[in-house]
């Protein structure tokens, strides 16, 4: 009979959560893994067989759970500039509910190493990255934005926007403000009308 695991993986991607957000991507070890998740080290190599595997796990983990409600809410409405809106206002509510997990995206794949996570999972995170590109393109045609600076609008009003007012608070350490998801989804309105 084998043995039950007594330190499942997504134990220890949590414990990395909390070093990133905290500390910074250069936090995240093997050795502080373990101490912070109470797992021995021999448990977090069992589970991750180097830091390229446990950052990239981190970094994927994180997207694909912010990428589901984005993407739902990309396709949440039959009114594209409301779904657009919808989006925006995601951006900022998921930041809030989970701020550790923002700031380990707004590090950003690089600064988690990226050019040396296993090739599967640099492929997982490409196919992650394509599906959030081929929504967009699909609000921005949805949205009759043909022109450059029509398809630059759409990506202000719902990524580059709300992820600056995210960001101005959560690099500050400020919680977001209550306005903050209502701000958001007006603007994205405003530049999508």
């Amino acid at each position: 009979m084998v043995r039950p695991s007594r330190h499942d993986p997504s134990v220890l991607v949590d414990a990395a959560v909390r070093l990133a957000a905290a500390e910074g991507p250069a936090a995240v070890t093997m050795a502080a893994v373990a101490k912070a998740s109470g797992a021995p080290n021999g448990s977090v190599y069992h589970r991750f067989p180097n830091r390229a595997a446990l950052l990239s796990e981190l970094w994927i983990r994180t997207v694909e759970r912010f990428q589901d409600g984005y993407l739902a809410a990309l396709a949440s409405h039959p009114d594209p500039a409301r779904a657009g809106a919808a989006a925006a206002r995601h951006v900022v509510s998921w930041s809030r509910a989970n701020p550790e997990q923002a700031a380990v995206l707004l590090h950003g794949a690089e600064a988690l190493g990226r050019k040396e996570w296993p090739a599967a999972q640099a492929a997982r995170a490409d196919a992650g990255t394509e599906r959030a590109r081929a929504a967009l393109a699909s609000l921005a045609k949805r949205l009759d934005a043909s022109t450059p600076v029509d398809v630059d609008r759409v990506t202000l009003a719902v990524v580059d926007l709300p992820l600056a007012l995210v960001r101005r608070h959560l690099r500050a350490g400020a919680p977001l403000p209550a306005h903050a998801e209502d701000l958001a989804e007006e603007c994205a309105a405003d530049l999508l009308r």
